[in-house]
Protein backbone atom coordinates (compact mmCIF):
# COMPACT_ATOMS: atom_id res chain seq x y z
CA UNK A 1 0.00 0.00 0.00
CA UNK A 2 1.26 3.81 -0.79
CA UNK A 3 3.01 5.48 2.15
CA UNK A 4 0.18 8.50 1.22
CA UNK A 5 -3.48 8.41 0.42
CA UNK A 6 -5.36 11.23 -1.40
CA UNK A 7 -8.13 12.50 0.70
CA UNK A 8 -9.58 14.88 -1.83
CA UNK A 9 -8.11 15.58 -5.50
CA UNK A 10 -7.92 19.33 -6.06
CA UNK A 11 -5.45 21.57 -6.30
CA UNK A 12 -3.42 24.11 -4.40
CA UNK A 13 -0.79 26.63 -4.61
CA UNK A 14 2.56 27.76 -2.51
CA UNK A 15 4.86 30.98 -2.54
CA UNK A 16 4.82 34.14 -5.03
CA UNK A 17 6.42 35.31 -8.13
CA UNK A 18 6.17 38.62 -10.40
CA UNK A 19 8.05 41.70 -10.60
CA UNK A 20 8.59 42.15 -7.03
CA UNK A 21 9.54 38.99 -6.32
CA UNK A 22 12.93 37.45 -5.67
CA UNK A 23 14.50 34.30 -4.64
CA UNK A 24 11.42 32.33 -4.79
CA UNK A 25 8.82 30.63 -6.10
CA UNK A 26 5.35 29.44 -7.03
CA UNK A 27 3.94 26.57 -7.13
CA UNK A 28 0.55 25.42 -8.34
CA UNK A 29 -0.02 21.75 -7.90
CA UNK A 30 -3.31 19.70 -9.18
CA UNK A 31 -3.53 16.34 -7.04
CA UNK A 32 -4.83 13.19 -9.75
CA UNK A 33 -5.61 9.64 -9.30
CA UNK A 34 -3.46 8.69 -12.49
CA UNK A 35 -1.24 10.18 -15.17
CA UNK A 36 1.86 10.03 -13.00
CA UNK A 37 3.99 13.29 -12.75
CA UNK A 38 3.59 16.24 -15.36
CA UNK A 39 5.97 19.27 -14.54
CA UNK A 40 5.76 22.82 -16.32
CA UNK A 41 8.35 25.45 -15.44
CA UNK A 42 8.46 28.62 -16.79
CA UNK A 43 12.08 31.09 -15.57
CA UNK A 44 13.81 33.72 -16.70
CA UNK A 45 16.67 31.22 -15.81
CA UNK A 46 15.48 28.15 -17.63
CA UNK A 47 18.19 28.13 -20.26
CA UNK A 48 21.09 28.00 -17.12
CA UNK A 49 19.51 26.23 -14.29
CA UNK A 50 16.02 25.07 -16.01
CA UNK A 51 17.14 21.47 -16.17
CA UNK A 52 18.26 21.23 -12.45
CA UNK A 53 15.18 22.99 -10.96
CA UNK A 54 13.15 19.91 -13.20
CA UNK A 55 15.22 17.76 -11.33
CA UNK A 56 15.11 18.75 -7.95
CA UNK A 57 10.97 18.86 -8.57
CA UNK A 58 11.20 15.12 -9.31
CA UNK A 59 13.32 14.34 -6.75
CA UNK A 60 11.05 16.43 -4.06
CA UNK A 61 8.26 14.77 -5.46
CA UNK A 62 9.50 11.28 -4.74
CA UNK A 63 10.85 11.56 -1.48
CA UNK A 64 7.70 12.73 -0.75
CA UNK A 65 5.85 10.42 -2.71
CA UNK A 66 3.74 12.17 -4.47
CA UNK A 67 3.43 9.64 -7.80
CA UNK A 68 0.25 11.64 -9.51
CA UNK A 69 -0.15 15.31 -10.25
CA UNK A 70 0.43 18.50 -12.34
CA UNK A 71 2.65 20.50 -11.33
CA UNK A 72 3.17 24.06 -12.49
CA UNK A 73 6.25 26.33 -11.45
CA UNK A 74 6.91 30.16 -11.97
CA UNK A 75 10.46 30.48 -10.75
CA UNK A 76 11.98 33.77 -9.23
CA UNK A 77 15.07 32.72 -8.93
CA UNK A 78 14.63 30.53 -5.83
CA UNK A 79 17.33 28.18 -4.17
CA UNK A 80 16.83 24.39 -3.42
CA UNK A 81 15.62 24.90 0.03
CA UNK A 82 12.84 27.39 -0.98
CA UNK A 83 11.65 25.21 -4.06
CA UNK A 84 11.87 21.79 -2.02
CA UNK A 85 9.84 23.60 0.22
CA UNK A 86 7.33 25.19 -1.85
CA UNK A 87 6.09 21.78 -3.71
CA UNK A 88 6.23 20.08 -0.16
CA UNK A 89 3.58 23.35 0.67
CA UNK A 90 1.10 23.04 -2.28
CA UNK A 91 1.34 19.31 -2.19
CA UNK A 92 0.02 19.12 1.22
CA UNK A 93 -2.62 22.08 0.89
CA UNK A 94 -3.58 19.88 -1.96
CA UNK A 95 -4.97 17.23 0.29
CA UNK A 96 -2.36 14.81 0.47
CA UNK A 97 -1.34 13.04 3.14
CA UNK A 98 2.58 13.01 3.41
CA UNK A 99 4.21 10.81 5.89
CA UNK A 100 7.60 12.02 4.48
CA UNK A 101 9.17 14.81 3.54
CA UNK A 102 12.40 16.45 1.54
CA UNK A 103 14.60 17.82 3.52
CA UNK A 104 17.35 20.04 1.84
CA UNK A 105 21.57 19.10 2.37
CA UNK A 106 21.71 20.14 5.99
CA UNK A 107 24.60 23.25 6.46
CA UNK A 108 26.81 22.29 9.67
CA UNK A 109 24.99 23.75 12.73
CA UNK A 110 27.22 26.95 14.39
CA UNK A 111 28.39 26.33 17.80
CA UNK A 112 25.56 26.12 20.57
CA UNK A 113 24.07 29.49 21.90
CA UNK A 114 25.29 30.55 25.26
CA UNK A 115 21.81 31.64 27.37
CA UNK A 116 23.86 34.86 28.28
CA UNK A 117 24.83 36.15 24.70
CA UNK A 118 25.54 39.19 23.44
CA UNK A 119 21.82 40.36 22.40
CA UNK A 120 21.88 43.81 21.49
CA UNK A 121 19.81 43.30 18.25
CA UNK A 122 17.68 40.93 16.40
CA UNK A 123 16.42 41.31 12.91
CA UNK A 124 13.07 40.28 12.06
CA UNK A 125 12.28 38.33 8.81
CA UNK A 126 9.17 37.71 7.53
CA UNK A 127 9.08 33.84 7.52
CA UNK A 128 7.25 33.79 4.04
CA UNK A 129 9.47 35.77 1.99
CA UNK A 130 13.07 34.14 1.63
CA UNK A 131 14.21 36.89 -0.25
CA UNK A 132 15.58 38.24 3.19
CA UNK A 133 17.15 35.39 4.14
CA UNK A 134 20.76 35.13 2.15
CA UNK A 135 22.19 38.35 2.77
CA UNK A 136 20.80 38.46 6.81
CA UNK A 137 23.97 37.82 8.05
CA UNK A 138 26.22 39.95 6.17
CA UNK A 139 23.95 42.75 7.82
CA UNK A 140 25.55 41.83 11.08
CA UNK A 141 22.73 41.61 13.80
CA UNK A 142 23.57 39.68 16.61
CA UNK A 143 20.65 37.73 16.31
CA UNK A 144 17.99 37.15 12.94
CA UNK A 145 14.43 36.16 13.80
CA UNK A 146 12.67 33.98 11.18
CA UNK A 147 9.15 35.42 12.17
CA UNK A 148 5.96 33.01 11.75
CA UNK A 149 3.82 35.40 13.50
CA UNK A 150 2.27 38.91 12.71
CA UNK A 151 4.88 39.14 9.11
CA UNK A 152 2.92 36.12 8.07
CA UNK A 153 -0.49 36.39 6.21
CA UNK A 154 -2.65 33.73 8.10
CA UNK A 155 -3.45 31.66 5.14
CA UNK A 156 0.70 31.18 4.56
CA UNK A 157 1.11 29.77 8.04
CA UNK A 158 1.61 26.15 7.46
CA UNK A 159 3.90 27.52 4.56
CA UNK A 160 6.16 29.61 6.19
CA UNK A 161 6.95 27.16 8.85
CA UNK A 162 7.81 24.83 5.87
CA UNK A 163 9.94 27.18 4.55
CA UNK A 164 11.57 28.45 8.07
CA UNK A 165 12.22 24.39 8.26
CA UNK A 166 14.02 24.42 5.48
CA UNK A 167 15.79 27.34 6.20
CA UNK A 168 17.34 26.46 9.70
CA UNK A 169 18.65 23.67 7.76
CA UNK A 170 20.12 24.53 4.76
CA UNK A 171 21.05 28.69 5.17
CA UNK A 172 24.71 29.50 6.85
CA UNK A 173 23.41 32.80 8.94
CA UNK A 174 27.22 33.03 10.42
CA UNK A 175 27.36 34.08 13.61
CA UNK A 176 23.95 35.46 14.21
CA UNK A 177 21.89 33.75 16.93
CA UNK A 178 19.07 31.69 14.50
CA UNK A 179 15.64 32.82 17.05
CA UNK A 180 12.36 31.88 15.12
CA UNK A 181 9.17 33.44 16.37
CA UNK A 182 6.21 31.07 16.58
CA UNK A 183 2.83 31.82 16.36
CA UNK A 184 0.39 33.04 19.26
CA UNK A 185 -0.66 29.42 20.92
CA UNK A 186 -2.06 27.17 20.91
CA UNK A 187 -1.03 27.93 17.07
CA UNK A 188 2.47 27.97 17.83
CA UNK A 189 2.86 24.25 18.67
CA UNK A 190 2.45 23.17 15.15
CA UNK A 191 5.22 25.69 13.86
CA UNK A 192 7.49 23.83 17.04
CA UNK A 193 6.45 20.58 16.07
CA UNK A 194 8.07 21.44 12.64
CA UNK A 195 11.33 23.18 13.10
CA UNK A 196 12.62 22.44 16.82
CA UNK A 197 13.97 19.16 14.71
CA UNK A 198 16.47 21.69 12.91
CA UNK A 199 18.12 22.87 16.26
CA UNK A 200 17.04 26.87 16.15
CA UNK A 201 18.91 28.62 18.52
CA UNK A 202 16.22 30.62 20.62
CA UNK A 203 12.56 30.34 20.20
CA UNK A 204 10.12 33.66 20.83
CA UNK A 205 6.85 33.12 22.44
CA UNK A 206 4.43 35.94 21.38
CA UNK A 207 1.91 37.70 23.68
CA UNK A 208 2.67 36.09 26.71
CA UNK A 209 0.29 36.40 30.09
CA UNK A 210 1.11 33.37 32.20
CA UNK A 211 3.97 31.02 32.77
CA UNK A 212 1.72 27.80 31.87
CA UNK A 213 2.57 28.83 28.47
CA UNK A 214 6.40 29.32 28.66
CA UNK A 215 6.37 25.75 30.18
CA UNK A 216 3.52 24.34 27.84
CA UNK A 217 6.32 25.11 25.17
CA UNK A 218 9.37 23.85 26.65
CA UNK A 219 8.06 20.66 27.43
CA UNK A 220 7.20 20.26 24.07
CA UNK A 221 10.62 21.54 22.75
CA UNK A 222 12.41 19.01 25.41
CA UNK A 223 10.17 16.12 24.11
CA UNK A 224 10.96 16.82 20.28
CA UNK A 225 14.61 17.50 21.44
CA UNK A 226 14.61 13.54 22.72
CA UNK A 227 12.76 12.45 19.86
CA UNK A 228 15.44 13.66 17.63
CA UNK A 229 18.56 13.33 19.94
CA UNK A 230 19.42 17.06 20.16
CA UNK A 231 21.98 17.57 23.09
CA UNK A 232 22.12 21.68 22.62
CA UNK A 233 20.59 24.20 24.45
CA UNK A 234 17.21 25.73 22.67
CA UNK A 235 16.58 28.88 24.69
CA UNK A 236 13.11 31.03 24.57
CA UNK A 237 12.43 34.65 25.32
CA UNK A 238 8.59 35.14 25.98
CA UNK A 239 7.06 38.00 24.70
CA UNK A 240 4.99 40.27 26.97
CA UNK A 241 2.59 42.31 24.82
CA UNK A 242 -0.72 42.60 27.13
CA UNK A 243 -1.50 44.43 30.88
CA UNK A 244 -1.92 40.88 32.47
CA UNK A 245 1.57 39.92 30.85
CA UNK A 246 3.25 43.03 32.30
CA UNK A 247 1.38 41.96 35.64
CA UNK A 248 2.84 38.61 35.54
CA UNK A 249 6.34 39.21 34.13
CA UNK A 250 8.41 37.60 37.30
CA UNK A 251 6.98 34.71 36.82
CA UNK A 252 6.91 34.01 33.43
CA UNK A 253 10.88 35.17 33.40
CA UNK A 254 11.33 32.46 36.14
CA UNK A 255 8.55 29.67 34.55
CA UNK A 256 11.77 27.81 33.02
CA UNK A 257 15.87 27.30 32.93
CA UNK A 258 15.55 27.88 29.42
CA UNK A 259 14.33 31.26 29.96
CA UNK A 260 17.17 33.22 28.50
CA UNK A 261 15.78 36.85 28.35
CA UNK A 262 12.15 38.76 28.41
CA UNK A 263 11.02 41.27 26.28
CA UNK A 264 8.10 43.50 25.25
CA UNK A 265 5.63 44.13 22.19
CA UNK A 266 4.82 47.46 22.59
CA UNK A 267 2.35 48.02 19.64
CA UNK A 268 0.15 45.13 20.76
CA UNK A 269 0.54 46.49 24.62
CA UNK A 270 -0.48 49.70 24.19
CA UNK A 271 -3.25 48.77 21.82
CA UNK A 272 -4.18 46.59 24.64
CA UNK A 273 -4.58 50.11 26.79
CA UNK A 274 -6.03 51.96 24.46
CA UNK A 275 -3.61 54.76 24.10
CA UNK A 276 -1.13 55.56 21.48
CA UNK A 277 2.44 54.41 20.82
CA UNK A 278 4.31 57.99 21.28
CA UNK A 279 8.21 58.39 20.04
CA UNK A 280 8.22 59.69 23.89
CA UNK A 281 7.60 55.92 25.21
CA UNK A 282 6.27 57.73 28.25
CA UNK A 283 3.06 55.26 28.23
CA UNK A 284 5.44 52.30 28.37
CA UNK A 285 7.52 53.69 30.65
CA UNK A 286 5.82 51.38 33.46
CA UNK A 287 5.89 48.12 31.66
CA UNK A 288 9.19 48.51 30.55
CA UNK A 289 11.08 49.50 34.01
CA UNK A 290 8.84 46.30 34.95
CA UNK A 291 9.95 44.38 32.35
CA UNK A 292 13.75 44.90 33.29
CA UNK A 293 13.39 44.72 36.81
CA UNK A 294 11.34 40.97 36.46
CA UNK A 295 14.16 40.14 33.84
CA UNK A 296 16.78 40.87 36.44
CA UNK A 297 15.33 39.70 39.30
CA UNK A 298 14.70 36.12 37.26
CA UNK A 299 18.11 36.76 36.25
CA UNK A 300 17.73 36.82 32.31
CA UNK A 301 18.62 39.30 30.26
CA UNK A 302 15.89 42.38 29.47
CA UNK A 303 15.63 43.23 25.69
CA UNK A 304 13.52 46.29 24.54
CA UNK A 305 10.85 46.29 21.96
CA UNK A 306 11.50 47.29 18.03
CA UNK A 307 11.71 50.80 17.07
CA UNK A 308 8.96 51.12 14.18
CA UNK A 309 9.86 54.35 12.25
CA UNK A 310 12.86 53.31 10.19
CA UNK A 311 13.63 56.26 8.88
CA UNK A 312 14.11 58.18 12.53
CA UNK A 313 17.42 56.91 13.00
CA UNK A 314 18.30 60.01 15.29
CA UNK A 315 15.22 58.67 17.13
CA UNK A 316 16.15 55.38 17.22
CA UNK A 317 19.78 56.59 18.83
CA UNK A 318 17.90 58.43 21.44
CA UNK A 319 15.47 55.07 22.34
CA UNK A 320 18.27 52.96 22.61
CA UNK A 321 20.44 54.85 24.94
CA UNK A 322 17.56 55.44 27.20
CA UNK A 323 16.82 51.92 26.65
CA UNK A 324 20.46 50.98 27.90
CA UNK A 325 20.47 53.43 30.50
CA UNK A 326 17.11 51.59 32.18
CA UNK A 327 18.67 48.40 31.96
CA UNK A 328 17.88 46.82 28.62
CA UNK A 329 20.77 44.56 26.76
CA UNK A 330 19.00 45.07 23.08
CA UNK A 331 16.35 45.36 21.25
CA UNK A 332 14.73 44.34 18.07
CA UNK A 333 14.81 46.13 14.68
CA UNK A 334 12.53 45.49 11.92
CA UNK A 335 15.26 47.23 8.78
CA UNK A 336 19.30 46.37 8.23
CA UNK A 337 19.67 49.67 8.22
CA UNK A 338 18.21 49.92 12.26
CA UNK A 339 21.16 47.74 13.64
CA UNK A 340 24.69 49.86 13.33
CA UNK A 341 22.76 52.63 15.53
CA UNK A 342 21.72 50.09 18.27
CA UNK A 343 25.27 48.64 18.52
CA UNK A 344 26.35 52.01 18.95
CA UNK A 345 23.92 53.01 21.35
CA UNK A 346 24.06 49.69 23.32
CA UNK A 347 27.82 50.35 23.44
CA UNK A 348 29.37 51.68 26.88
CA UNK A 349 31.31 55.31 26.24
CA UNK A 350 34.84 55.36 26.46
CA UNK A 351 34.83 56.87 30.66
CA UNK A 352 32.12 53.65 31.51
CA UNK A 353 34.93 51.39 30.25
CA UNK A 354 37.87 53.22 31.36
CA UNK A 355 36.05 53.33 34.77
CA UNK A 356 35.05 49.76 34.93
CA UNK A 357 38.71 48.33 34.18
CA UNK A 358 40.42 50.73 37.15
CA UNK A 359 37.30 48.87 39.42
CA UNK A 360 38.58 45.56 37.89
CA UNK A 361 42.13 46.40 38.14
CA UNK A 362 41.95 47.32 42.03
CA UNK A 363 39.17 44.69 42.45
CA UNK A 364 41.87 42.14 41.37
CA UNK A 365 45.17 43.52 42.97
CA UNK A 366 43.06 42.68 46.38
CA UNK A 367 41.99 39.59 45.76
CA UNK A 368 45.84 39.04 44.68
CA UNK A 369 46.64 40.40 48.26
CA UNK A 370 43.66 38.65 50.11
CA UNK A 371 42.02 41.95 51.11
CA UNK A 372 37.96 41.78 51.82
CA UNK A 373 37.51 45.71 50.98
CA UNK A 374 38.46 47.17 47.35
CA UNK A 375 39.37 50.74 47.28
CA UNK A 376 40.05 52.67 44.06
CA UNK A 377 42.27 55.81 45.41
CA UNK A 378 40.19 57.10 48.08
CA UNK A 379 37.47 55.54 47.57
CA UNK A 380 35.52 52.04 48.34
CA UNK A 381 34.37 50.47 45.88
CA UNK A 382 31.34 47.92 47.31
CA UNK A 383 30.45 44.49 45.64
CA UNK A 384 27.71 45.50 43.15
CA UNK A 385 29.87 48.27 41.44
CA UNK A 386 32.54 45.58 41.62
CA UNK A 387 29.71 43.08 40.21
CA UNK A 388 28.84 46.26 37.63
CA UNK A 389 32.61 46.59 36.34
CA UNK A 390 32.89 42.71 35.53
CA UNK A 391 29.85 42.74 33.56
CA UNK A 392 30.75 45.77 31.90
CA UNK A 393 33.66 44.88 31.18
CA UNK A 394 33.04 41.27 29.89
CA UNK A 395 29.94 42.60 27.61
CA UNK A 396 32.61 45.88 26.26
CA UNK A 397 35.28 42.57 25.12
CA UNK A 398 32.39 40.88 23.75
CA UNK A 399 31.41 44.08 21.87
CA UNK A 400 35.29 44.80 20.48
CA UNK A 401 35.10 48.23 22.39
CA UNK A 402 38.06 46.35 24.23
CA UNK A 403 40.63 43.98 23.25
Amino acid sequence: MSSIETQSLHSAEAGHWGAEVRSDLHVALEARDSGGIEILLESRVAPYYGGAIMEQARVVLAELEVKHARVAIHDEGALPPTIGARIEAAARSAGIVLEKRWLPEKHPLPAPSLKDRLRRSRLYLPGSEPKYYINAALHAPDAVILDLEDSVHRDEKGAARILVRNTLRAVDFGSCERMVRINQLPLGLEDLAEIVGESPDLILIPKVERPEQVVEVDRMIGEIKSRHGITRPIWIMPILESALGIENAFFVAAASENVAALTIGLEDYTADLGVAKTREGHESQYARARVVNAAHAAGVQAIDSAFGDVGDLDGLRRWGEASRAMGFEGMGCVHPGQIRVIHEAFRPTAAEIDKAQRIVAAFEEAQKKGLAVVSLGSRMIDPPAVHRALKLVERAKAMGAIS
